[in-house]
């Protein structure tokens, strides 16, 4: 097991006492310890300072909203991997820090799982400061033209795709004129892919962590530039490279390519293993995918490479998937439901769609089918006697 750097926040005695019990004779160094948080800006100043690859934290210690507290942990540098204990189990409390994207949450007796948590994590760290992972896959997402819906389904698979596979999943923003994706994932990083760019002679895994930000649900996010204007001028290729370094550190990630087949789209387009043409029914829309379908094969890419996914589709339409089929000269690789309203809903509250509504199943299932993963079995339906 690799020796861990931990912080160490926990007010309640027992739990502090039984904490310092199990790591005494475990792989670890504390290099943070205090029995509450205090000032808060005064906290992530220590976690900048210290980096502690750990932090334990007592739930107690955790204000409300809990997402947005243990984002700000995640996101300083060094992102801390995050074990919340607390005195009892608690399957409320469990939810809480699932949905805030804690890494464990763990409750006495501490020994067995502290140590299979720290086990795994250090295994983590080791492979990623190592960089021996396998090469990972990577999706190009694309609009047919403006507002078909390829961010929102970029962010939303990117986060199912993690859901499904529990594995290491990076959702990019490669839409240089007018990425959203920071925006959707309440990302606070202040870094770019513009950076990553800028940077290819010095990219290494320890570079490469600064960059990059957690978004939601345990996703990590490397967002466009603030200002559009600033990659005019520029050699797309590096942009190449940025995905070749991230393809060996990942097992999943997910592209952002904006609308259309930009210039960055087609310079990236070798380094895709799937490109994703999002489209609507819409016959503007229609016009560009069967565009772009033709484009594609003109250059080589590869018919199998090549999916198109009709976003927004109705539940009845006058125009059935085989006759779009042989309209846009491609298969219909899968077909997501409206839910302009519920999306909508989502933003405002500045969160993604909850995955049990309709459309986040529809979202579930297409990410599913991406990564190679089982659906979500249907529950079955209970009858009385009365019916």
């Amino acid at each position: 097991m690799q020796t861990l750097t931990l912080g160490i926040v926990i007010g309640n005695k027992a739990l502090w006492d039984e904490v310092q019990s199990c790591i005494f004779d475990m792989p670890a160094k504390v290099v943070l310890e205090q029995h509450d948080i205090g000032d808060w800006a005064a906290f992530l100043d220590k976690l900048t300072r210290y980096r502690p690859e750990v932090l334990l934290i007592e739930l107690s210690q955790l204000a409300d909203p809990l997402d947005d507290v243990v984002r700000q942990i995640k996101t300083s540098p060094g992102a801390p991997a995050v074990i919340v204990v607390h005195t009892e189990a608690s399957s409320e409390n469990l939810l809480r820090a699932i949905r805030a994207s804690a890494d464990e949450y763990l409750y006495p007796p501490l020994r067995g799982d502290l140590f299979k948590a720290l086990e795994r994590m250090g295994g983590e760290r080791a492979k990623f400061k190592a960089g021996t992972r396998p090469r990972g896959k990577v999706f190009g997402i694309v609009s047919s033209k403006g507002g078909c819906g390829a961010t929102t389904l970029a962010c939303h698979l990117a986060v199912e795709m993690h859901r499904k596979t529990k594995l290491e999943v990076l959702l990019a923003d490669f839409d240089l004129d007018a990425g959203l994706v920071g925006f959707l994932m309440k990302s606070q990083g202040r870094y770019s892919v513009l950076d990553a760019a800028d940077n290819i002679h010095r990219l290494d895994l320890s570079f490469w962590k600064a960059l990059v930000s957690n978004g939601t649900m345990g996703v990590e996010v490397i967002m466009a530039p603030t200002n559009p204007g600033s990659h005019r001028q520029r050699s797309m290729e590096d942009f190449q490279h940025v995905l070749r370094f991230v393809r060996s550190n990942y097992d999943w990630t997910v592209v952002d390519l904006g609308r259309s087949l930009s210039e960055m789209a087609m310079t990236v387009l070798e380094e895709l293993d799937e490109l994703y043409i999002v489209t609507t029914l819409d016959i503007p829309a229609l016009h560009h995918a069967k565009r772009m379908v033709q484009t594609l094969h003109e250059t080589g890419f590869g018919r199998q490479r090549t999916k198109l996914v009709l976003n927004r589709m109705p539940k009845r339409s006058e125009v059935s998937v085989d006759e779009l089929e042989r309209m846009l000269g491609a298969p219909i690789y899968s077909t997501v439901p409206n839910d302009y309203q519920g999306l909508y809903d989502a933003f405002a509250e500045g969160k993604i769609l909850e995955p049990g509504s309709h459309l986040g199943k529809a979202f579930q299932r297409l990410a599913a089918k991406m990564v190679g993963a089982p659906d979500e079995p249907k529950p079955k339906r209970i009858f009385s006697l009365l019916g």
